[in-house]
């Protein structure tokens, strides 16, 4: 038996009609070698059985999965690109390609990334570099160690195609990326029907939303104003999570958000090298509209051109009554992550901010790695010895470093005894800052090396495993 019981097709976002999505074909490829297989994720989804034919079949060729949908299908949207309204948008290098449920009945996307052209290439080819594959397996995997609320990199073909780009040396090798996500609903779908003043199509997408994502709003009186609040929510902690982990999405448009609130969609990303406010991702982002510390402010801009959209079905006075609640859920969203991330128990909202901004404070006065410093603190006095014999000991001093200590006394930690686990032991954390990456690439360009790639993953997965911020705060597996 190929596939197992934990598969679970549920095929329904053709079903909002023609309006939403096009049916498209797959590009032929002329190669395919497979370069990452993300078993964990396909065993939960049951798809762990897959020989390599399998494999090929479905993922490098697009032949459908059983009971699923029949054709690929590219999705209709708009956007803001860098706060210009784009109406020319859609899924131009890629399509949505099935759905299905997870073990939390969660319904699930596999979509693709440089699966060729669709009607929304607008004169692109369709195609993704193989390094922009390997950095969207590296954002999503070191996301998700982190305890952020990610897409998961699902599948990578090689495809034998050299392509040209203007940004890295070109020719360069091809790929076809398939990632999991929790929705593809992006809130420039909405922004679509509603340039398009369609309240009918507009409504039938908080109908879809609602139904298959927000159950709980069944019976909600004021229905468009009631998703905009779950959405809120779920993009405050997405937001959230970003800045405690120290990642930097670079490219914040409204394309790039979902409305279950799931961090996707990994191009210029980087995580910082140290804590710098204005830091970039992306090199074509020179006034630094989505540096580090402008993301939550971004994401905020993108939920109200959502709540423009919602208004073309709702009532404007409650969706900007909704709005209002994006600073105060941001705040216990952004202390949540922090204190997720440092292994430490709230100890008061008050007291729990005078520590986040304690830390901040230290890592501008010092410039330590952000994430060695939040390593060698896990679990806060817990940690205290480790730290103060660790290779950064010598920085833990003066009084800015005080501050932030006593503020770290006054919490107590949470699970001690995953610092038991043995990647404790080491001396430094696995990091993904832009040297890493780059040094990652370059043995695979230059030499088809992938064992530098293979072993990154394997740290990743084993600091994931030893921060275990995933199952109890966020709902999903490891």
């Amino acid at each position: 038996m190929t596939f197992t019981p934990a598969y679970r097709p549920d095929p329904r976002f053709a079903a909002l009609g023609e309006a939403f999505s096009d049916p498209v074909e797959p590009a032929a490829f002329p190669g395919a070698e497979l370069r990452f297989w993300n078993g964990r994720w396909a065993h939960e989804i049951g798809l762990d059985r897959l020989d390599e034919v399998a494999k090929r079949a479905h993922f490098h060729a697009f032949d459908p999965l059983p009971d699923n949908q029949p054709q690929p299908r590219a999705m209709r949207y708009h956007g803001h690109q860098f706060r210009t309204y784009n109406p020319e948008l859609g899924d131009g290098r890629g399509f949505l390609f099935a759905q299905l449920r997870d073990s939390q009945d969660r319904l699930l996307d596999l979509a693709t990334k440089g699966s060729g052209q669709t009607p929304w290439s607008r004169g692109g080819d369709g195609r993704l570099t193989l390094k922009g594959a390997v950095r969207e397996v590296l954002a999503a995997e070191m996301l998700e160690a982190l305890g952020v609320y990610t897409s998961k990199a699902f599948a990578v073909f090689e495809t034998g195609e050299q392509l040209a780009r203007n940004d890295e040396p070109s020719p360069t090798r091809s790929a076809v990326l398939t990632r999991l996500g929790h929705s593809h609903v992006r809130l420039g779908t909405f922004q679509r029907h509603a340039f398009e003043h369609s309240r009918a199509r507009i409504e039938a997408l908080i109908d879809h939303v609602i139904a298959l994502y927000y159950p709980e709003l069944e019976t909600a009186d004021d229905r468009p104003a009631a998703l905009l609040e779950k959405v809120i929510e779920a993009n405050a902690r997405m937001a959230a999570g970003w800045m405690a982990a120290g990642f930097v999405h670079g490219v914040l448009n409204t394309d790039n958000i979902n409305v279950t609130g799931e961090s996707f969609d990994y191009g210029p990303w980087r995580f910082l090298p140290h804590y710098e406010p204005g830091f970039t991702a992306a090199y074509f982002d020179q006034t630094g509209l989505y540096c580090f510390a402008r993301q939550p402010e971004a994401v905020f801009w993108a939920l109200q051109q959502f709540a423009g959209a919602l208004a073309e079905a709702g009532d404007r006075l409650s969706l900007e009554a909704a709005l209002n609640t994006f600073p105060a859920v941001y705040r216990i969203a952004l202390l949540d992550a922090f204190l997720a991330r440092f292994g430490l128990a709230s100890a008061g909202r008050d007291a729990d901010e005078r520590l986040v901004r304690a830390f901040l404070a230290f890592m501008e006065a010092s410039q330590l790695p952000w994430e060695a410093v939040i390593f060698d603190w896990f679990g806060g006095r817990a940690s205290a010895a480790r730290a103060m014999a660790g290779p950064r000991a010598a920085s833990y001093d003066g009084e800015v470093f005080q501050a932030w200590q006593g503020e770290m006394e006054a919490h107590d930690s949470i699970r001690p005894d995953r610092l038991d686990h043995a990647c404790f032991t080491r001396p430094d954390p696995v990091a993904m800052t832009i040297d890493v990456v780059e040094a990652t690439w370059d043995a695979i360009a230059e030499r088809d090396d992938w064992s530098g790639f293979e072993t990154l993953i394997g740290r990743v997965r084993e600091a994931g495993e030893a921060y275990d911020l995933g199952r109890d705060r966020l709902g999903f597996l490891s």
